[in-house]
């Protein structure tokens, strides 16, 4: 992009090669981002970049690619000090011998700010700027978030039954609400409805979701469809699968994020098309759990926005969104037997504006266009991993690591540097890891 007049901006970067996302199956040569109060204000080509703009800081990256920051658009982050703790089980045995009883006696506020703490330094160290959450105490992310300098959309839970957080499906939704109201005017912190699953929330709270939903304009984020067994259960109670249900109350729409949908058919396919509604991919924590596997090349090929989340650490086991791009676009060429199916650009697309287009937030970020905040991510490409260098987007989709992740801004501010977090200490959040692992051990 030629600039005729002289560009005023904060932040200056140089890099190799820019995938921007938006325009589709682009990559930029030579190029330069400039930044100013936290957002994109200039692309263009390193020789005009020079000649026209005046930054009060310059970063000189070359073998970099510049990619948006990365969407992880589903997970439960606090889990991340559960990581290892209950491996090689089904979801049902998971959930009810291992990770329910440990809830139960060991989450708390403190334990959701220290295991959010752990999540939000791995997610930047992997080129993560955006991360939806569904957990219990989300004003304690909110506010590890906030301090981190990153964004989040936070879930807040939904079910019927009393946990340590709310005691019914009244008190789940009034404290939702109030984390609405607290936070209705961030450009960090967002947030959303978040009923667990279609059996574990009954027809009521779900009708009264919806309404609140359109009226304050968030979406609702919800596990539909994770395994064959939760179909199987619908159907006997009361003769529907579960996207039906939801789709008779309503809840199918623009707004709803379908969590995990290993178990679709092609008629659920083309109501999620028809109705507007997108599907969560996890395929890493799908397959460690044996859940199945979505038919993303399905789902894309008629029209379903597609994002891609981790799921939480203590069933995937990581929060590294680089390698869940290459999980997903390769599971999804096996999965559709056609190897040209979700091709790198399109794999790229799943972890950054097609998240953003399913949490509501398309026009803030998820790819690299002028006045959209200034989310970006820096991978170094001169490893021996990633050479020689034929096709960079080719690499980010299939070959990088995420310890090739260098830089990372939000906002325009540096929260990674050289490799090196700059908002967090790391010293203090492995200490905090290591109280909760001494804990965990004298069960």
């Amino acid at each position: 992009m030629k600039i005729d007049t002289l560009i005023d901006a904060d932040l200056l970067i140089f890099a190799d090669w820019i995938i921007p996302v938006i325009p589709k199956n682009t990559v930029l040569e030579n190029s330069a981002i400039a930044i100013k109060d936290g957002k994109i204000i200039a692309i263009l080509d390193q020789e005009d970049a020079r000649a026209r703009v005046n930054a009060k800081s310059t970063e000189n990256l070359a073998n970099h690619v510049l990619i948006p920051g990365l969407v992880n658009a589903h997970g439960h982050i606090p889990m991340a000090l559960f990581r290892g703790i209950a491996d090689d089980m089904p979801l049902q045995r998971w959930l009810e011998e291992r990770i329910w009883p440990l809830e139960s006696r060991f989450v708390s506020a403190q334990f959701v700010s220290d295991g959010s703490m752990l999540a939000v330094a791995e997610m930047i160290s992997s080129g993560t700027t955006t991360f939806a959450d569904m957990y219990f105490f989300p004003e304690e992310v909110a506010k590890v978030t906030l301090s981190a300098g990153i964004r989040a959309q936070l879930a807040s839970p939904i079910m019927d039954f009393p946990t340590l957080w709310a005691q019914d499906p009244d008190e789940y939704i009034a404290k939702a609400t109030n984390l609405h109201d607290q936070y209705r005017h961030s450009q960090q912190i967002f947030t959303a409805f978040g009923p667990h699953a279609p059996y574990t929330v009954s027809d009521k709270p779900l009708q009264k979701l919806q309404i609140l939903a359109d009226e304050l304009d968030i979406p609702i984020h919800m596990h539909v469809h994770e395994n064959a067994q939760e179909i199987l259960n619908a159907v006997a109670s009361d003769g529907r699968r579960p996207l039906q249900r939801l789709a008779d109350l309503g809840l199918v729409s623009p707004r709803l994020l379908c969590v995990h949908a290993t178990q679709l058919i092609d008629e659920e396919i083309a109501l999620l098309s028809d109705l507007g509604a997108s599907v969560v991919h996890c395929p890493g924590s799908n397959l460690k759990l044996a859940s199945g596997f979505c038919e993303i090349a399905k789902l894309l090929a008629a029209g379903v926005n597609v994002a891609l989340g981790t799921d939480g650490a203590a069933s995937n086991n990581d929060l590294d969104m680089l390698g869940e791009i290459k999980t997903a676009a390769t599971v999804a060429k096996a999965v559709a037997h056609d190897a040209s199916a979700v091709p790198a650009h399109q794999a790229l697309a799943l972890a950054t504006i097609n998240g953003a287009r399913a949490m509501g937030l398309a026009d803030k970020i998820g790819s690299l266009e002028i006045n959209k905040f200034a989310d970006i991510t820096a991978i170094d490409l001169d490893h021996l991993n990633t050479l020689p260098m034929h096709n960079p987007a080719s690499h980010v989709a299939y070959a990088v690591n995420s310890s090739q992740v260098s830089h990372v801004w939000c906002n325009g501010q540096a929260v990674l540097k050289n490799s090196e977090l700059k908002t967090m200490d790391p010293a203090f959040i492995r200490e905090k890891t290591s109280r909760w692992r001494r804990k965990f051990m004298g069960i």
